[in-house]
């Protein structure tokens, strides 16, 4: 008899452990429903919310989880994930979330060209707005080796890559930054090569698990995450997943990103996570677990996502895949 089984790094939804003030809020959501939540809350207050969030209704951010990406591990709380950021625009320590504040994201205009059939630019929102937005609870390990978890809400990169319709020669989808010094103080710092820019091949784009993020703990994604777009690559360190993206560029020529400019020999384009190959300066074998009082613990292949990704990679020789 044929049996389904699971992805090695899944677990019974019931062991997975939510933030507590996140999990409270979806039950009082499912008890007592949206709309007459709605009814008891003064207009302006919705109001209010709506235009915070470019013009969407705030409840779009609370969507509905996908049950096919479980944990093994507990999520962070929502203020350990939000309190310890790195975006280097606004500075190389991790207390970045107060200046990150100054970043305006309405209006936010989003350019699709390169390898199109026609190039797009379309604002930020009208885009989130035409996505089936859903959760998924995500590992994520940092290249400096601590990691966390938590539910994002997105949509699938594959079905940005079908909106903006490449030209079948497109290998490689490029993504920006914005660019603003004025408010951004790190972008001042002229040895970096700013805008930041990230690329994947159109394979790892339209792979399952590659996610554009849009929101986080059931409501829109913070600035310091990266509103209102961010890359959410989870098989692979984070400085892939690029923040506030402005633009989407198709190509046929493998892009040289942020971090590889700025040191090769520690940064390649690849990076996926492997406990077995360190970096330059310090081993990946095992990574600090954000919030949990300096708790180490063993550093997975592909950060957990060997099933999913690993074919990805099967014929590729004489590359460094792994950091």
């Amino acid at each position: 008899m044929l049996t389904k089984s699971k992805p090695s790094w899944s677990i019974s939804e019931n062991l997975i452990t939510p933030e507590s003030a996140f999990k409270n809020r979806r039950a009082i959501l499912k008890t007592i429903g949206i709309s007459s939540i709605l009814t008891t809350i003064s207009p302006n207050v919705v109001g209010s919310a709506v235009a915070s969030t470019g013009g969407l209704n705030p409840n779009l951010f609370s969507a509905k989880r996908n049950l096919k990406y479980e944990l093994d591990r507990p999520l962070n709380t929502e203020k350990d994930v939000t309190t310890y950021n790195n975006f280097y625009e606004f500075g190389s320590h991790k207390l970045i979330s107060k200046d990150a504040q100054k970043l305006q994201t309405k209006p936010w205009t989003v350019t699709i060209d390169g390898m199109v059939e026609k190039p797009i630019i379309i604002d930020a929102h009208t885009l989130i707005s035409k996505m089936q937005l859903e959760e998924r609870l995500y590992r994520f390990r940092c290249v400096e080796a601590w990691s966390m978890a938590l539910p994002w809400t997105g949509f699938p990169m594959r079905d940005l890559v079908k909106f903006s319709r490449p030209l079948k020669k497109a290998k490689y989808v490029v993504m920006e930054t914005f660019m603003n010094s004025a408010i951004a103080k790190g972008q001042k710092q002229f040895w970096y090569p700013w805008p930041y820019r990230e690329g994947l091949t159109i394979g790892e784009a339209t792979n399952e698990l590659a996610l554009i993020g849009v929101g986080a703990y059931g409501k829109p994604l913070p600035k310091q995450m990266g509103a209102p777009l961010r890359l959410v690559v989870p098989w692979k360190y984070g400085f892939k997943s690029i923040k506030s993206i402005v633009r989407f560029s198709f190509t046929d020529k493998r892009p040289v990103s942020f971090w590889e400019t700025v040191q090769s020999e520690e940064y390649g384009f690849w990076a996926n996570v492997n406990p077995k190959v360190p970096h330059a300066r310090w081993s990946q074998e095992t990574e600090r677990v954000l919030g949990g009082g300096g708790k180490r613990i063993k550093t997975l292949i592909y950060n957990g996502y060997e099933e999913q990704v690993a074919g990805l990679y099967r014929n590729l020789k004489g590359e460094s895949l792994y950091y």
